[in-house]
């Protein structure tokens, strides 16, 4: 993710201070760039050459938001790794279907990982949003539950479409559909956001004596 859909905290300055949380327009640049430009690559060359593209713009994503954050992204790094992984498989053995299951096996992890810490009481979530938001603990809960349920959903999802259609049919699914839907679940979660805000909430004051 690499999904992802939380817009993160107002700050002072944007691009102007070092460590600053991207603008809107990079933010938007740095997620959706590297699904573009493979997207063109597919289609001026082939699955090859656009994984190849595909691994190279992951990696330089990760590193700017790195160079910018002072921070590693969890969900950025470990979707570069696989990207990386599951990438070089398909160049070097020329075979696009570990490309293809990167997707289902990606979200599956992020899946497995969050109801992982649930049932250990800890909202990994948290963790991946970093400073993001600021929620309640029942906010956090619920907004696990449902990261668990989109993440599943995309790893069903990718499986029927990649075993069922056409590379070029899948490519366009992966580039305008997993968008498209993480926009859909961006619309599902902001009431849960809103509701346990704690941003949002006006500081107690102490009553005048």
């Amino acid at each position: 993710m690499s999904a992802d859909p939380s817009q993160p905290a107002p700050e002072p300055s944007g691009d102007a201070k070092a460590g600053a949380t991207p603008s809107p327009g990079l933010k938007a640049a740095l997620e959706f760039g590297p699904l573009l430009l493979f997207f063109v690559a597919f289609k001026v060359w082939d699955i090859y050459v656009a994984t190849g593209v595909m691994i190279g713009t992951t990696a330089i994503t990760v590193t700017v938001t790195r160079v910018r954050e002072k921070r590693w992204p969890v969900m950025g790094l470990v979707t570069a790794v696989l990207v990386g992984v599951f990438g070089g498989l398909t160049i070097y053995l020329h075979n696009d279907t570990f490309l293809k299951m990167k997707v289902t096996l990606l979200n599956a992890l992020f899946g497995t990982v969050l109801l992982a810490g649930l049932a250990l009481g800890k909202p990994l979530i948290k963790t991946l949003m970093g400073e993001a938001v600021h929620l309640a603990p029942e906010g956090w809960t619920k907004l696990t539950k449902l990261y668990i349920v989109f993440f599943y959903a995309l790893a069903g999802i990718n499986e029927i479409v990649w075993r069922n259609t056409t590379t070029d049919t899948w490519v366009k699914f992966k580039t305008f559909g997993l968008p498209a839907l993480l926009i859909a679940f961006v619309v599902v979660q902001a009431p849960v956001i809103a509701k346990h805000d704690l941003s949002e909430r006006e500081p107690e004051t102490e009553p005048d004596a």
